[in-house]
Protein backbone atom coordinates (compact mmCIF):
# COMPACT_ATOMS: atom_id res chain seq x y z
CA UNK A 1 0.00 0.00 0.00
CA UNK A 2 3.00 2.30 0.15
CA UNK A 3 2.00 3.99 -3.61
CA UNK A 4 -1.52 4.07 -2.79
CA UNK A 5 -0.50 6.33 0.47
CA UNK A 6 0.14 8.72 -2.42
CA UNK A 7 -3.11 8.87 -3.89
CA UNK A 8 -5.77 11.37 -3.81
CA UNK A 9 -9.07 10.47 -2.82
CA UNK A 10 -10.57 10.70 -6.12
CA UNK A 11 -7.76 8.32 -7.37
CA UNK A 12 -8.76 5.66 -4.59
CA UNK A 13 -11.83 6.05 -4.45
CA UNK A 14 -12.37 5.23 -8.34
CA UNK A 15 -9.70 2.24 -8.22
CA UNK A 16 -11.96 1.56 -6.01
CA UNK A 17 -15.07 1.64 -7.99
CA UNK A 18 -13.42 -0.18 -10.76
CA UNK A 19 -12.28 -3.01 -8.19
CA UNK A 20 -15.75 -3.00 -7.49
CA UNK A 21 -17.51 -3.67 -10.38
CA UNK A 22 -14.66 -6.27 -11.07
CA UNK A 23 -16.18 -8.30 -8.06
CA UNK A 24 -19.71 -7.50 -8.99
CA UNK A 25 -18.99 -9.31 -12.62
CA UNK A 26 -18.55 -12.94 -10.50
CA UNK A 27 -16.19 -13.64 -13.51
CA UNK A 28 -13.05 -13.61 -11.49
CA UNK A 29 -11.16 -16.98 -10.12
CA UNK A 30 -11.39 -17.26 -6.53
CA UNK A 31 -7.65 -16.33 -5.60
CA UNK A 32 -8.05 -12.98 -8.19
CA UNK A 33 -11.33 -12.55 -6.22
CA UNK A 34 -9.38 -12.21 -2.64
CA UNK A 35 -6.17 -10.18 -3.75
CA UNK A 36 -8.91 -7.73 -5.40
CA UNK A 37 -11.15 -8.05 -2.06
CA UNK A 38 -7.85 -7.28 -0.09
CA UNK A 39 -6.92 -3.94 -2.06
CA UNK A 40 -10.43 -2.71 -2.23
CA UNK A 41 -9.91 -2.48 1.74
CA UNK A 42 -6.93 -0.87 1.33
CA UNK A 43 -8.12 1.53 -0.91
CA UNK A 44 -11.48 1.78 1.41
CA UNK A 45 -9.44 2.59 4.78
CA UNK A 46 -7.08 4.89 2.78
CA UNK A 47 -10.18 7.25 1.52
CA UNK A 48 -11.53 6.92 5.14
CA UNK A 49 -8.41 8.29 6.64
CA UNK A 50 -8.30 10.67 3.88
CA UNK A 51 -11.93 11.81 4.86
CA UNK A 52 -10.82 12.03 8.56
CA UNK A 53 -8.08 14.21 8.12
CA UNK A 54 -10.20 16.76 6.03
CA UNK A 55 -12.71 16.61 8.57
CA UNK A 56 -10.31 17.10 11.59
CA UNK A 57 -9.00 20.00 9.38
CA UNK A 58 -12.15 21.54 8.45
CA UNK A 59 -12.73 21.41 11.98
CA UNK A 60 -9.66 23.03 13.41
CA UNK A 61 -10.84 25.60 11.11
CA UNK A 62 -14.10 26.48 12.00
CA UNK A 63 -12.62 26.77 15.35
CA UNK A 64 -9.99 29.05 14.84
CA UNK A 65 -12.25 30.72 13.03
CA UNK A 66 -14.90 30.93 15.98
CA UNK A 67 -11.40 31.95 18.23
CA UNK A 68 -10.95 34.94 15.74
CA UNK A 69 -14.77 36.15 16.47
CA UNK A 70 -14.11 36.34 20.20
Amino acid sequence: MAKDANMSYEQARTALEEIVTQLESGNLALEETLKLWEKGEQLAALCQTILDNAQERLEELTQDDEDEEE
